[in-house]
């Protein structure tokens, strides 16, 4: 069943990929109007996300960035398959690395870098920073269910110069990659909810205490690597812009979860600028109410 449902939508996916520009995002527009006004997909999830995230704005104001998100996350998510089609010159035009030289000194003393992100903007085409630079590019990933379309989104960002690594064996890979001498740029989205109950940290996200994820910094002190935020930002449809912010290079002389809340207050300020660009349908606030476990660690 897997493999039909792969081979039956794969041929739309590829006429995707391959459309000009205006015509593709007059189709994501067409979806977009399926996904908000037709089927109201996790609509209530996210108009409840916004309402924690800010309390202060008037239902009119919600409404505005309600709808700006679900244009912005059907251009995303189509634009995964338009990678499919482009070209490394189409790319380069469409995604802009402001300042890529920040890893020359981690080059030239061959140390191997993680960058920290959240769901924001285009995370899909920041996959294509490995033509800039002369570190491997890797991005830890859940596997998707259908083994095809797993492949498949392997095929796409390996097509860019990105490589993905299971969430579930992305340490085991780092330590092994250090272990060889491999020069490495791992990726790590970390605005996720873990679970509450094995959770180690406990802090205000957008107002909102939640758990969050602390493996970067773990890795980045165990590993001793730099860890870099970077900041995308929608310069105008189908157009980006990265500039990266060094948090440390010397993750061991931090505190524990020091560095987990630089990127916290960094990813924070991205969203309060332009809310309408963060992943706003996944349930990011699902443990507000709950007890923190015994042994967490409270902000």
């Amino acid at each position: 069943m897997q493999l039909l449902i792969y081979i039956l939508a794969y041929p739309f996916l590829w006429i995707i990929s391959k459309l000009p520009f205006p015509i593709f995002y007059a189709v994501s527009d067409g979806i977009c109007f399926l996904v908000y006004r037709v089927f109201g997909y996790r609509k209530k999830m996210v108009r409840q996300n916004l309402r924690y995230a800010f309390p202060e704005k008037s239902l009119t104001d919600i409404l505005k960035i309600e709808q700006a998100f679900y244009k912005h996350m059907c251009d995303l998510f189509l634009e995964m398959i338009k990678s499919l089609g482009m070209s490394e010159q189409e790319m380069k035009n469409h995604m802009v690395f402001n300042n890529p030289e920040i890893f020359e000194p981690f080059e030239k003393a061959h140390k191997s870098v993680i960058l920290v992100c959240g769901h924001y903007a285009s995370y899909e085409w920041m996959m294509s920073l490995g033509y800039h630079i002369h570190h491997k590019g890797y991005a830890v990933y859940a596997p998707l269910g259908n083994k095809y379309f797993d492949r498949l989104v392997q095929k796409i960002r390996s097509r860019h110069q990105a490589f993905l690594i299971p969430r579930k064996q992305a340490t085991a890979t780092i330590k092994q990659h250090k272990e060889e001498g491999v020069l490495g740029m791992y990726g790590l989205a970390s605005d996720q909810t873990p679970s509450a109950k094995y959770a180690k940290y406990w802090r205000p996200f957008l107002g909102v205490r939640v758990p969050v994820f602390t493996g970067a910094e773990t890795l980045a002190k165990t590993l001793d690597m730099p860890v870099v935020f970077f900041d995308v930002q929608k310069v105008k449809r189908g157009y980006y812009q990265t500039t990266f912010t060094l948090i440390t290079d010397a993750p061991k002389t931090y505190n524990d979860f020091e560095i987990t809340d630089v990127f916290t207050e960094l990813l924070e300020n991205q969203i309060r600028n332009r809310p309408e660009y963060y992943l706003w349908t996944h349930n990011r606030f699902k443990h507000k109410d709950k007890n923190p476990s015994p042994t967490a660690v409270i902000k």
